[in-house]
C-alpha cells in the first residue's frame, strides 16, 4: 500500500508509491541530440564579447583559466540600475535588478561534473564561495542561488559541457523562505536546529544514509520528492554556505563527486539538477531580520535526478509522487560502484 510521508522541514506531504517499487533499470531517459559545431565553453572558444566576471587561473599557465565565471548572455535579471519598489493597486512591483552568472567548470570538453577530478570540483565550490561573498556586498541583493542543470531533461541544453549558474535576487526565494520559517518555528519550540536533529536521527537509523565523512553526510530524505533524491549536509552546524572553509570544502568536493558517479553508474548517466540552499544575506540595518537564523538554519545541497515527470496531480495539489522508496534508493546508492 502507498505511504504518505510528511517532510519535517517544509511540512509538505509526499506519496511514496511502495507498490511500484521502481528499480534503477526501470527508469529510461532519452539523451539530447549532440550540439553541432564547436562548443562555446571550451578553452579558447569563449565569445570575447561575453563579460568575464571571475576566474581561477591555472598555476602553471596564468593565461589559462581552470574555472571561469561569465555574465549570462540572456540574463533573467539585469546587473545595473537602482532598485525600486512600487505598488500598482493590490499588486507589488520590483524592477528586475540582480545577477545572473554562468560558471564554466572546466576548460576541457567534459559533459558531467561526475567526471571531473576532486581538485577541480573543489575549485568550482571555491568559485561559488567567492561569488556569494561578492553578491553579499551588493546591498540590492537579498539572496544568491547556486544551481546546476545537467542534461536536456534537466534544462541543461544540448551543449554537453559541465557548467552551473548563480542568480542573485532582490527578494528571498519562496522555497527557501518556507524552510527558513519552519526551521525558525522548530527552533523556538525545541531550542535545536531541525536539520541537525535530522542528521543525528539518520546517523542512528542508518536506513537512508549513503555516504559519510568527517565533515559531510549524504542521505536520501525521508519524504523524497523524486526517486534517488540526495541531500548533502555539513555535519558542523552552519547557515551560510559561503563560510565553508578549505578542509570542509574539499570533503564536500569528494563526496559530491562520489554521489554523482554513483548516480551516473546506477542510473545510466541521468539528467539531474542540484541546488544549494543557504541563508539569505543579512544587513546590519535589519537587526531583527531572521534573528535566530545563525542557530536555526543549516545550509545543504539538494540533488534531484530527472527520472520522472511532474504532471497535473503535482501541479494541482503540491504533492509529489516518489516511485522509489527512499530506503531502497539509499541502499542501491550505497552498493553502487563509483567509477
Amino acid at each position: 500500500m502507498p505511504e504518505l510521508r510528511k517532510d519535517p522541514v517544509i511540512g509538505r506531504w509526499v506519496i511514496v508509491a511502495t507498490e511500484r517499487a521502481a528499480r534503477p533499470k526501470d527508469f529510461k531517459h532519452t539523451p539530447a541530440e549532440a550540439q553541432e559545431g564547436e562548443c562555446p565553453f571550451c578553452t579558447g572558444k569563449k565569445d570575447p564579447a561575453i563579460e568575464e566576471l571571475f576566474s581561477i587561473r591555472n598555476d602553471s599557465n596564468r593565461d589559462q583559466w581552470d574555472v571561469n565565471v561569465v555574465r549570462n548572455r540572456s540574463p533573467f535579471l539585469a546587473p545595473s540600475g537602482e532598485l525600486w519598489r512600487k505598488g500598482k493597486g493590490l499588486y507589488d512591483l520590483i524592477n528586475g535588478v540582480g545577477a545572473h552568472e554562468l560558471v564554466i567548470e572546466t576548460p576541457a570538453h567534459i559533459g558531467n561534473m561526475a567526471d571531473l577530478e576532486v581538485p577541480q570540483i573543489d575549485k568550482v565550490l571555491s568559485t561559488y564561495v567567492q561569488r556569494m561573498r561578492h553578491h553579499e556586498a551588493d546591498p540590492r541583493l537579498k539572496y544568491a542561488l547556486v544551481f546546476k542543470n545537467s542534461g536536456w531533461d534537466a534544462g541543461g541544453g544540448r551543449v554537453a559541457h559541465t557548467r552551473s549558474q548563480i542568480i542573485g535576487t532582490p527578494v528571498n526565494m519562496k522555497r527557501v523562505k518556507e524552510e527558513l520559517e519552519n526551521a525558525k518555528r522548530y527552533f523556538e519550540y525545541h531550542d535545536r536546529c531541525i536539520f541537525c536533529d535530522i542528521i543525528r536521527q539518520e546517523q542512528e537509523l542508518k536506513e537512508r544514509v549513503i555516504l559519510e565523512n568527517d565533515d559531510m553526510i549524504a542521505l536520501c530524505p525521508f519524504a523524497s520528492r523524486f526517486p534517488f533524491e540526495v541531500w548533502i549536509f555539513p555535519k558542523r552546524h552552519a547557515c551560510d554556505f559561503y563560510t565553508l572553509d578549505g578542509t570542509a570544502r574539499t570533503s564536500l568536493a569528494g563526496m559530491l563527486k562520489e554521489i554523482l558517479l554513483k548516480l551516473k553508474v546506477l542510473l545510466s548517466d541521468p539528467p539531474y539538477n542540484y541546488v544549494i540552499h543557504t541563508a539569505p544575506f543579512r544587513r546590519q540595518n535589519h537587526k531583527k531580520y531572521w534573528a535566530t537564523i545563525d542557530e536555526d538554519y543549516h545550509w545543504h545541497l539538494e540533488i534531484t535526478p530527472r527520472l520522472t515527470k511532474v504532471a497535473g496531480f503535482e501541479w494541482g495539489t503540491g504533492f509529489y509522487i516518489c516511485t522509489t522508496v527512499p530506503e531502497m534508493a539509499a541502499q542501491y546508492l550505497r552498493e553502487a560502484a563509483a567509477r
